[in-house]
């Protein structure tokens, strides 16, 4: 999936949604309204550590452009402030989403660059795996010499996701390992793109920067990319314009954005470089990598969704959908295997509450504590069904009360967890049969239950 960034910047997600909401509720937009929204806004950014320059630039052109401007043809005064406060943040963070510079007619080396701490190894294997994801043959070069267990630590997470490392424990010279890793994935193991991971043992800026420089020069990467720890808020400006002044970043991995209260800091800072932030890491698993886009996470911070993003992930799901079980189920003749197939499509999407985030007109509207439940019901509804014999699950109608009673026992759920199982079940089935024809064909074709 698309791992999203529910998590991520909460306070500032919240402040900002309270402050929509009292504009959406204002009986007019005045000048009044417009100077408090201002000031909501600056609280909310401050809080998420954005620096103070930053946040009075923002405001100010959101203030100036909220009482000069007037709204296009069709468009409400309220919805036009609230576009030009989606644009402002937007731009805040970067602008447009930034693509990787990658061909498919030669070998792309990309040097991974960043202290020590900054999560640099493990986003070598987020990116590997999110490069693979997305139709690339990957190779890893590992050339830390100087921290211990590096290069295991390396394999051990590539060997998760069947990436070749090449690496030298003999061998103290970083460069000769990359030259060499890189004449290894010739030939017969030619990949797409290499990704070099490096050193960041130094704390102190400029040995590591002529180190880097050094690398950087030998390899000639097509795409240098920073890795920044968005723990460190603000500091993020003086770590990525150091690098950006003495290697030529094309990117930033900001890494750690899993709760942090300066992910704000982080995020605008290393923006306001000019080294644009390509990936965002919200997670400590190989899948927590997601590419950064302004303008959908902006979108997602405002509660507007990110229908984009739910379709993508969507389009990751068609290649493994069953066409068969989708006539079946519009047919009205769903059996329990075809509600266990939805289930387990829906858990394939993330989880619930990404999902509802991607959901224009849903994003904010359900509270977090009823997706938990949700969850929970859902994760239950996996082990009765798993407990179900093959003819249960293929002819529902033969469960009676003792069959309910084996479920129950087998599953760990109590016998009115089942019978809530059956009846959610049966709901579905109506529901599909009402829903017949092209239109529930094309619902459950853009939630990836399948192909086009």
């Amino acid at each position: 999936m698309l791992v999203t960034s529910g998590m991520v910047l909460d306070n500032l997600k919240q402040g900002l949604r309270a402050t929509l909401k009292k504009l959406v509720g204002a009986s007019s937009v005045d000048e009044g309204i417009i100077k408090e929204l201002a000031r909501d806004v600056q609280r909310s950014l401050l809080q998420a550590d954005v620096n103070v320059r930053l946040v009075l630039e923002l405001t100010n052109r959101l203030q100036e452009r909220a009482l000069k401007e007037q709204p296009p043809p069709g468009l409400s005064r309220k919805d036009h402030v609230v576009k030009i406060l989606y644009e402002e943040l937007s731009r805040l963070l970067g602008g447009d989403e930034v693509g990787l510079p990658l061909r498919k007619d030669k070998t792309n080396i990309i040097l991974m660059v960043g202290i020590e701490g900054s999560g640099k190894t493990s986003a070598t294997a987020k990116l590997a795996k999110w490069l693979l994801k997305h139709g690339y043959s990957v190779g890893v070069i590992g050339t830390d010499t100087y921290r211990p267990a590096a290069l295991e630590q390396l394999r051990t997470l590539c060997k998760r996701i069947n990436v070749e490392v090449y690496g030298d424990e003999r061998s103290r010279d970083p460069i000769q390992i990359a030259s060499r890793g890189i004449e290894y994935f010739t030939g017969g193991r030619r990949k797409d793109v290499l990704i070099i991971d490096t050193a960041g043992r130094h704390k102190e800026e400029k040995g590591l920067l002529e180190e880097m420089r050094s690398m950087h020069d030998a390899v000639r990467p097509d795409l240098v990319l920073l890795v920044i720890d968005g723990t460190i808020g603000q500091q993020a400006y003086a770590q990525a314009d150091a690098f950006h002044k003495n290697v030529p970043v094309g990117g930033i991995i900001v890494t750690k954005l899993d709760g942090s209260a300066k992910g704000g800091g982080a995020l605008s800072a290393t923006a306001a470089t000019g080294a644009r932030i390509m990936f965002i890491s919200t997670g400590e698993r190989v899948d927590d990598l997601e590419q950064f886009s302004p303008t959908r996470f902006v979108g997602r911070l405002l509660g507007m969704g990110d229908i984009k993003a739910l379709l993508e992930m969507a389009k990751q799901l068609e290649q493994e959908a069953d066409e068969v079980k989708i006539r079946r189920i519009m047919s009205g003749k769903m059996t329990i295997e075809d509600f266990y197939y939805q289930i387990e499509q829906v858990g394939k999407m993330g989880s619930l509450r990404a999902l509802f985030e991607h959901i224009p007109g849903v994003a904010g509207m359900v509270k977090d504590e009823d997706v938990d439940v949700m969850e929970e019901k859902m994760n239950r509804w996996r082990y009765m069904i798993q407990s179900m014999t093959k003819e249960e699950r293929a002819n529902p109608d033969t469960i009676n009360a003792s069959r309910i009673r084996r479920i129950a026992r087998g599953s760990g759920t109590s016998e009115r967890d089942v019978k809530e199982m059956l009846t959610q079940y049966r709901r579905s089935k109506d529901m599909m049969k009402a829903m017949k024809g092209r239109q529930m064909m094309g619902f459950l074709k853009r939630l990836g239950f399948g192909k086009e």
